[in-house]
């Protein structure tokens, strides 16, 4: 049971999320297990990636593998985010307890992996402005905000439309697609990461405006 994320997520993680949840199903396990899968995969991932930031800036060890497994385990760990609520859904196993910890361990991944590149940009360009570091950081939790606020009654969108066109454009906010970028920097270039950071940080920073302005005349409209 599909719940969305964008075109990258939907192609692509949320359908390994259904095999996976289709595995955990027939091994009797709760969603819960998967979210927990979730956390421990990302912030591991993540811990290594900032642990090889210094090295890899200084050539000691190379860039690829790191950036190969930042790659491949940031996408699988996703996958199990997406996986625990299709199982919740299909099972009928969902509870508040159950959508509190998805989102906390939502939370603890994304502030793992947001340290991850900003130790990477650091550490590849020294005098990174600690202002940009703190901006993205922020800019980056209007994604999990504006997805968790996706739900309920009060949920809107400001482009509503699932054209081909309009939805590659939103590609630049699915964070199945952010992450694997993030991953394909890492192994390609991890010197760029400072660059990846600027550009994420606008766009974002750009949405928030523009959100902020979408809800605000729609408030005032009653």
């Amino acid at each position: 049971m599909n719940r969305g994320g964008g075109l990258f997520s939907e192609a692509i993680s949320q359908r390994i999320g259904a095999r996976l949840a289709v595995g955990a199903q027939k091994r009797g396990l709760a969603p819960s297990v998967l979210t927990v899968f979730n956390l421990g995969l990302g912030c591991l991932v993540s811990f290594v990636v900032i642990a090889a930031a210094g090295p890899v800036a200084d050539g000691r060890i190379w860039a690829w593998p790191i950036g190969l497994l930042a790659l491949v385990g940031w996408q699988l760990a996703y996958a199990f985010d997406c996986s625990d609520g299709q199982l919740a859904r299909v099972t009928h196993r969902t509870s508040v307890a159950g959508g509190r910890l998805d989102v906390l361990c939502d939370v603890a991944v994304q502030i793992s992996l947001v340290a991850a590149l900003a130790a990477t940009a650091e550490a590849q360009v020294p005098d990174t402005p600690a202002w940009l570091l703190a901006a993205f950081a922020g800019t980056w939790m209007v994604n999990l905000v504006t997805s968790v606020m996706q739900g309920g009654e009060q949920a809107a969108s400001m482009v509503t439309g699932r054209s081909l066109p309009i939805r590659l454009v939103k590609l630049v906010r699915d964070y199945g697609a952010v992450i694997a970028l993030a991953g394909v920097v890492l192994i390609v270039a991890p010197q760029w990461t400072i660059w990846f950071v600027s550009l994420f940080t606008l766009v974002n920073a750009a949405f928030l405006a523009a959100s902020v302005v979408f809800s605000a005349r729609q408030a005032l409209r009653g």
